[in-house]
C-alpha cells in the first residue's frame, strides 16, 4: 500500500517509486522468460528509429493468460498503488517488454502515453503505467526521464519526431524550460508509477549494460474506449482489490 505522501508525490509530480517490489528472485525469473519464454518470442518486433537510426526492441500483449507476465500485472503489489492512484478500480491494457539491449539500443523521443491513447480511443487519460526495472537503470544505460509536473499540461499534440511519434521539437523546447527534468534511476524490482500525460523519454544504451524494463499499462474501469465503428466498450480485464480478474 502507498503512503498519503507517494500518492499526493504523484498527484504533484505525476510519478512515484517504489523500491523493491519484486525480489532479485522474481525479477531474474522475468529475465529467464524475457530470454527463453514464448511472450517475449512470439510478439518481439524492432521498435521505431530513434533520430540516430538507433532501435530498440519492443515485445507487447494486451490479453493476460497464464505466465509470469500476466501473474506481475494482476498481483495485489501492483494493482493495489494502480488502483489508489487511479481512484477507482482498475482495468489491464496491455503488457511490453523494452529490451534497450547493451550499445545497440535506441532513444524514446520525447512523448506522453495519452499521445498515443487518445488517438486508440481512449476518452479520459484516467490510465497508468507500472514500469518496472529488470536490470539496473542509470543514466549511462538510458534510464526513463521525466519531466516532474507535465501531466499537469494536458494532452499535447503528437506528430513525427524522426521515424517515432513525439511532442513537436519547438514546443517541446519551451516546455522544457518550464520543468525540471528527472533522470529515474531504479534498481531491479523497483517500480515506477507514472501517469499517462507525464512526458517522458529515454536517451540511446551507450553502455556495456542491457537496460530491461517490463511495462504494465492500466485504465480506470469507468474510462470507456471508442472503436472505429463509435461503439463505445470498456476495457474487459478489469482486476480487483486483490488482484483477481473481474471479467
Amino acid at each position: 500500500m502507498l503512503s498519503y505522501k507517494q500518492v499526493m508525490d504523484y498527484e504533484r509530480d505525476g510519478y512515484v517509486i517504489v523500491e523493491g517490489v519484486f525480489t532479485q528472485d522474481e525479477v531474474d525469473r522475468m529475465i529467464d522468460a524475457v530470454e527463453n519464454g514464448d511472450r517475449v518470442s512470439r510478439t518481439k518486433h524492432i521498435g521505431q528509429a530513434d533520430t540516430s537510426g538507433k532501435n530498440s526492441n519492443l515485445a507487447i500483449w494486451h490479453e493476460l493468460g497464464d505466465d509470469i507476465w500476466s501473474a506481475a500485472s494482476i498481483a495485489p503489489r501492483v494493482v493495489h498503488p494502480v488502483r489508489m492512484l487511479l481512484r477507482e478500480d482498475a482495468a489491464f491494457f496491455h503488457g511490453k517488454v523494452m529490451l534497450k539491449e547493451a550499445r545497440t539500443g535506441g532513444a524514446w523521443e520525447w512523448h506522453q502515453d495519452y499521445g498515443y491513447w487518445y488517438n486508440q480511443g481512449f476518452i479520459f487519460p484516467t490510465m497508468i503505467s507500472a514500469f518496472v526495472a529488470l536490470d539496473e537503470a542509470t543514466i549511462e544505460n538510458g534510464c526513463l526521464q521525466v519531466l516532474r509536473g507535465s501531466h499537469l499540461l494536458g494532452r499535447i499534440d503528437h506528430g513525427k519526431v524522426g521515424s517515432q511519434v513525439g511532442v513537436e521539437p519547438t514546443r517541446l523546447a519551451q516546455i522544457e524550460s518550464m520543468f525540471e527534468r528527472v533522470h529515474c534511476q531504479l534498481k531491479p524490482g523497483s517500480v515506477l508509477f507514472f501517469h499517462s500525460n507525464l512526458l517522458h523519454a529515454s536517451a540511446a544504451n551507450e553502455s556495456d549494460r542491457h537496460r530491461r524494463s517490463f511495462i504494465m499499462c492500466y485504465s480506470a474501469v469507468s474510462n470507456p474506449q471508442i472503436t472505429k465503428n463509435r461503439t463505445v466498450w470498456r476495457p474487459s480485464c478489469p482486476v480487483g482489490a486483490e488482484g483477481a480478474i473481474l471479467a
